[in-house]
């Protein structure tokens, strides 16, 4: 065993613990220990989750500006797949805080940089990628029922006309299932890449395994991610400032009891 620069114990890919199972009793516990994470470090939810309240409404007003405002509910329905990644830093803090270990900026942000040489930037792209072809989905879906024409009607009686209601509906179902598959793929793996020395595809299987062996807590606890983000971004995402570090130190801690 040895020792990365950031002090986290290089374990060998096979040495992954047996997975334990949950329940979603468990979710109540590993939500109420992201909150007191959050409350003993705070600045450090608030500040990974800035970046993400700032892009949002950056692309708000972009939409709002070129009045294609209806653009911006496809970006909004694929945040959570955004949303894990952001996550890292806020991992970080909870192992940290775990441990005893010390808990100041240049220890975390150390911590995160150090990803760059690690697993996490293949899981980042995987992402991006998986992001991008939701958005390039979404699009084509809307020519679908609206065709190339120019909208004249506002966003709300486009929404509520026929076709919009019809596009909501397939497109609700086809990003929910990618965003199924996105969540089975990375709730268990980034805090698992984080934690061990192991490949980005093994973290994944590990990850996807993890969710169909305890189906119904972590098809609730998707839920709740996609909830809460959906409340957090609706004040202007200025809930996102108090959900992102909650869910992601509640993620942590959810990654600890299925993997001790």
């Amino acid at each position: 065993m040895s020792e990365t620069p950031t002090g986290m114990a290089q374990l060998p890919p096979s040495e992954i613990p047996e997975p334990n199972p949950i329940t979603v009793a468990d979710l109540s516990s590993v939500l109420k220990a992201g909150m007191q994470d959050f409350l003993r470090a705070p600045l450090f939810g608030v500040a990974f989750s800035l970046v993400y309240v700032i892009g949002g409404l950056i692309l708000y007003a972009i939409f709002l500006a070129s009045g294609q405002s209806w653009w911006f509910i496809p970006i909004a329905v694929g945040f959570p797949l955004l949303a894990p990644f952001a996550a890292t830093g806020l991992y970080e803090v909870s192992r940290r805080l775990e441990r005893g270990e010390n808990l100041s900026w240049s220890a975390v942000s150390g911590c995160v940089i150090a990803q760059r040489d690690r697993q996490i930037p293949s899981m980042a792209m995987v992402i991006m990628l998986a992001f991008m072809f939701w958005v390039f989905v979404a699009h084509t879906i809307f020519a679908l029922f609206f065709g190339l024409q120019p909208i004249t009607s506002s966003t709300t009686d486009m929404l509520l006309s026929g076709p919009g209601l019809m596009m909501l509906l397939v497109g609700g179902t086809i990003g929910g299932i990618m965003a199924a598959v996105m969540f089975a793929l990375t709730v268990i793996s980034l805090p698992l890449l984080l934690d061990r020395e192991l490949d980005f595809i093994t973290a994944m299987i590990t990850s996807f395994n993890v969710v169909t062996s305890n189906l119904l807590p972590m098809a609730v606890w998707a839920a709740l991610i996609a909830g809460l983000l959906f409340l957090g971004m609706l004040p202007l995402f200025l809930g996102l400032f108090i959900v992102l570090p909650v869910l992601g130190h509640a993620t942590w801690h959810l990654y600890r009891r299925i993997l001790p």
